[in-house]
């Protein structure tokens, strides 16, 4: 099982990105916290990874920190959270305030992140408590480096597609990202902002 990979960071779509690793790429899908901190193109980086094999597919999942890395896990434990729910959550929502709601008990607004049902929400407060002991939950603030400029030549559509690949319909993510962002915003940018704008509906 690959668990890190470490290499030059050639190019990002949200929510994938690609790793050259010693003349391979690899293509990872990642939350935008790991977005808000990754070098500019060209630059090393360095991920930790959760490996998904199925008949199909071999799909990459990467992350900055190991407390991340081990939430988006014990997403994975919870029936009917696959691994594209487990990224929309992280990356709709920080770890610490996605414990919150689970703490609360606040179901409502578990249910505004994508690919979260009633059932699935009540699941999440039920089943996450328990699992939320031992983890060390950051704040999922921003520090990382800026992107590179003029590199996405159509960030709003970039950003649309984004959204989509976290689960929301095209018709849901063309009227999220109306409004977001001015001409000179990135992709991830406006796909942060989109997801800000939806949780504090």
């Amino acid at each position: 099982m690959i668990a890190r990979l470490a290499g030059t960071l050639l190019d990002r779509r949200p929510p994938h990105l690609l790793l050259d690793v010693a003349g391979v790429g690899y293509e990872v899908e990642a939350p935008m916290s790991v977005f808000d901190k990754l070098p500019e193109n060209g630059q090393p980086c360095t991920l930790l990874i959760h490996q998904v094999i199925r008949e199909d597919a071999h799909l990459l999942f990467g992350f900055i920190s190991s407390s991340d890395r081990e939430l988006f896990r014990s997403l994975l434990k919870i029936s009917g959270v696959g691994p594209k729910v487990a990224l929309a959550i992280l990356s709709s929502v920080s770890a610490a305030d996605f414990a919150l709601m689970v703490e609360s008990g606040d179901s409502q607004a578990l249910t505004r992140l994508p690919g979260i049902g009633k059932k699935t929400a009540e699941r999440l407060i039920l089943e996450m408590k328990s699992r939320l002991d031992g983890l060390e939950l950051g704040s999922g603030g921003s520090s990382g480096a800026a992107a590179s400029a003029g590199r996405e030549r159509n960030p709003a559509g970039e950003a649309r597609a984004g959204l989509v690949a976290l689960g929301y319909s095209p018709a849901e993510a063309l009227k999220m990202i109306k409004g977001v962002g001015d001409g000179s915003a990135s992709a991830e940018a406006m796909i942060r902002q989109a997801l800000k704008n939806r949780m504090q509906r």
